[in-house]
């Protein structure tokens, strides 16, 4: 009998259009199960698109999507919703919005028990513990509206926990926050995949956050996968000058990692 980690997703020849546009050019790609994958790459290089495929969200004009080995765009292959969680980009919330921070962590459960039945007493629990989990049980009250930026991000994240899935994929998650709250929400990520063995996808254009949680990067680039490799492997010169059309100059060790134009036109660090 095979040791071998199950396949938790598959992808063969996958092509996806928006309206003319193809925004995915034949991408294969498989993703054991609790592998934790960062992608990265330039402003329409297909990053979302990905998610959106995985999710179901996006219709495929050719191949094939497999999660744990049941095809999600065959006849027959519905897949639960319940496998898959989902963290969107964090967005701006009116500040008068009446929902509560633990009605929102408790719509997470309703990708279990369907549109049509009530949260019971199992749902409420776990609805809890995903709030404690993410620190933000003492927050559960208060409307999401009066929430930082780091903390509705903190609430989605409980939401998509409360719905106990094997794959957890994750849109921008550090976006619009300060320094510190990125790091925060980065460390937070990673202690949920460790602690729930989930096998996670994380979108970012910081780059600084790869080094930090993922164990195997891929470089998108025009709807196409160009460069799959370990962290260790993917951030190097050749690589994001490719992806990225400017020459990069990469120093420094995984943890304190300069990156920078060769001609100076933009400098970051990663920490």
């Amino acid at each position: 009998m095979s040791n071998k980690p199950q396949k938790a997703i598959v992808i063969k020849n996958a092509v996806v259009s928006y309206r003319a546009d193809v925004v995915l050019h034949h991408v294969s790609l498989e993703v054991g199960e609790g592998e934790f994958v960062g992608i990265a790459g330039p402003n329409g290089a297909g990053k979302t698109t990905l998610l959106t495929l995985i999710n179901g969200l996006a219709e495929l004009v050719e191949g094939s999507v497999c999660i744990f080995g049941h095809e999600r765009f065959s006849r027959g292959g519905f897949i639960p919703r319940k496998l898959i969680g989902y963290v969107p980009q964090n967005t701006a919330v009116d500040p008068k919005m009446p929902i509560h921070v633990h009605e929102v962590v408790l719509g997470g459960r309703y990708g279990r028990l369907g549109l049509l039945k009530r949260p019971g007493k199992k749902d409420f629990e776990k609805a809890e513990e995903a709030m404690e989990m993410v620190g933000i049980y003492m927050l559960r009250k208060r409307p999401i509206g009066c929430l930082s930026g780091g903390e509705r991000q903190k609430v989605l994240i409980a939401r998509a926990i409360a719905q106990e899935p094997k794959i957890m994929l994750l849109d921008e998650p550090t976006s619009s926050l300060d320094y510190r709250a990125q790091g925060e929400i980065l460390n937070l990520i990673r202690k949920i995949h460790d602690k729930y063995l989930l096998t996670t996808l994380l979108v970012t254009h910081d780059l600084s956050a790869l080094p930090r949680v993922c164990d195997r990067i891929l470089l998108m680039k025009s709807g196409k996968v160009v460069f799959d490799d370990h962290r260790d492997k993917a951030l190097d010169n050749d690589s994001l000058s490719r992806v990225y059309n400017t020459p990069i100059s990469v120093a420094g060790l995984m943890a304190e990692q300069l990156f920078f134009s060769k001609e100076g036109e933009s400098s970051f660090l990663i920490s």
